[in-house]
């Protein structure tokens, strides 16, 4: 359990899970709309990587029984941020570019993962790829750009 949160933006952290099946995972507390549309987790890998992961809900899936693509898609720009936790330093940013390949469905009770690389960064602009997944199954690939806009204190 970490001792202080990470404070990203007014009202946001970064907090422990302490219960339940994201144990040793964290969310970010303050995240309205994160914690609707997910919630979403994050954690650091043994790797040192990071990766994203919520588990599919009846909530998330479309009229066909599916996960809706605009899910997927904010999961992936939640990502994003969390694929980039290095690179952005502290630094608060916004998406600038976001773009996706969806490759199969993804259906109620599957664990949606994301994981991905820094492509390039080292300035304002910092560039993403990364790939979810549905019970280990591609789901979606996507790439993004992310531009700093200041730090937090």
């Amino acid at each position: 359990m970490s001792e202080e949160p990470t404070v990203i933006g007014a009202g946001s952290s970064l907090s422990d899970v302490d219960e339940g099946e994201w144990v040793g995972w964290q969310t970010w507390s303050g995240d309205a709309f994160e914690q609707r549309a997910g919630p979403f987790y994050e954690r650091r890998e043994e790797n040192g990587g990071m990766v994203s992961a919520f588990r599919a809900e009846k909530r998330h899936m479309n009229g066909a029984g599916f996960m809706h693509g605009g899910c997927l898609m904010t999961f992936a720009d939640s990502a994003l941020f969390t694929i980039a936790t290095d690179e952005m330093a502290g630094a608060r940013g916004v998406t600038l570019q976001l773009a996706g390949d969806f490759l199969s469905p993804v259906a109620v009770g599957q664990l949606v993962e994301a994981r991905g690389e820094v492509t390039r960064g080292g300035g304002k602009t910092v560039f993403v790829r990364g790939m979810i997944t549905a019970n280990g199954t591609p789901a979606l690939t996507f790439n993004g750009i992310i531009r700093k806009v200041g730090t937090h204190s």
